[in-house]
């Protein structure tokens, strides 16, 4: 019983032999030297993940630019469309009104030659 006291009490004042202090020793400086390796390491994955962050933001940001662009352009695309539509409906229009005035013009023609035969037959006849 005396013995186990001793112990504790030995081990209470951590009076230990001097391998075991060495090699306690060793130990600490090699679990600082670890923790120090994590530091770092956390320290530099912080920098990776910054960087990723930033590079994902910035593709991001390229991507929506790039979907606008290509909105932009199927926009223009369904502009030009709807414009070639609509001249295609004015040279119609055009077209058919062109049509009209030959016949309004033929109508006119006949009239005034019937109307220059009637004159002369007049003329003729006096």
């Amino acid at each position: 019983k005396q013995w186990y006291q001793r112990r504790v009490a030995i081990t209470a004042g951590r009076v230990l032999d001097n391998e075991t202090s060495t090699k306690t020793a060793q130990l600490k400086e090699e679990c600082k030297d670890f923790i120090d390796k994590i530091d770092d390491f956390q320290t530099i994955v912080g920098g990776f993940i910054d960087l990723m962050d930033n590079l994902s933001t910035e593709v991001e940001r390229e991507k929506l630019k790039a979907i606008g662009a290509r909105n932009l352009l199927k926009s223009m695309a369904k502009q030009r469309e709807s414009q070639q539509q609509q001249l295609v409906g004015l040279i119609h229009e055009k077209k058919t009104q062109l049509e009209r005035y030959r016949i309004q013009l033929q109508s006119l023609e006949k009239t005034e030659a019937e109307q220059r035969d009637f004159i002369d037959q007049f003329i003729l006849q006096k």
